[in-house]
């Protein structure tokens, strides 16, 4: 049996029911709620690993419940709703979740994002509070310092600042105002633009023309896979 606890968060039955029996085949552990009151109760009460979340939810919005938890708990979850405006993204994003399914989606995928979720709970095992390490990258937090396949990048402030944030990141969508404020610590002229030019030299640095490490979310931001 996997050792994470899985809350699923769906009033619809139907999808309710091929989630939990999706993560049952798949040997997760798994609890239910189908408002979002008792989705808040429940996270508080059995501390999930994983919060699968709708957003339509019959007594409040799913927002809501997102806002609430984070005021104490910084536990993934991943959105699976009907909404499929990047506004909706964004704000869910904005607001503390990790990832964002839309609805229809396929088993396979939500398998997936689960995984990349697990591997960053996991990350502690091949990483210290000094080091980060993602395949052929090396962070030293002490020195300052990036390395790729043991050699020494040559990175500007602010590519060292973006490339420590999607590190301590891994696995996450960070939305580029997410970004923004926490290299800039503002709101700058022509910030996305500003930001797409130190993502494209930062890419170019580590030789990912293909983005395998650094994904890109077309109109929401950027995430750092776990490799």
């Amino acid at each position: 049996m996997n050792e994470y606890l899985v809350l699923v968060v769906e009033d619809d039955k139907p999808i309710r029911n091929l989630i939990t029996t999706t993560l049952k085949m798949n040997n997760y552990r798994y609890i239910t709620a189908d408002k979002g009151n008792e989705a808040i109760m429940l996270s508080a009460s059995h501390k999930p690993d994983i919060i699968v979340l709708d957003l339509g939810l019959p007594d409040i919005d799913g927002i809501e419940v997102i806002e609430h938890i984070r005021t104490w708990s910084d536990v993934p979850i991943i959105v699976v709703s009907a909404r499929s405006e990047d506004s909706d993204k964004i704000t869910a994003l904005d607001k503390g979740a990790d990832d964002y399914l839309t609805k229809p989606f396929s088993v396979d995928e939500l398998l997936a994002r689960l995984r990349v979720i697990q591997r960053r709970l996991m990350k502690t095992d091949n990483t210290s509070e000094t080091e980060f390490v993602n395949g052929l990258l090396r962070i030293d937090y002490v020195y300052g310092c990036v390395y790729l396949d043991s050699e020494e990048l040559h990175l500007t402030p602010i590519e060292y600042k973006l490339i420590c944030l999607l590190a301590k990141n891994v696995g996450k969508v960070l939305t580029h105002k997410f970004i923004i404020q926490n290299v800039w610590g503002s709101a700058v002229d022509n910030s996305d633009a500003s930001l797409r030019v130190f993502m494209a030299t930062l890419r170019k640095k580590l030789n990912d023309s293909q983005q395998a490490l650094i994904q890109t979310h077309i109109g929401i931001g950027y995430r750092m896979m776990k490799l």
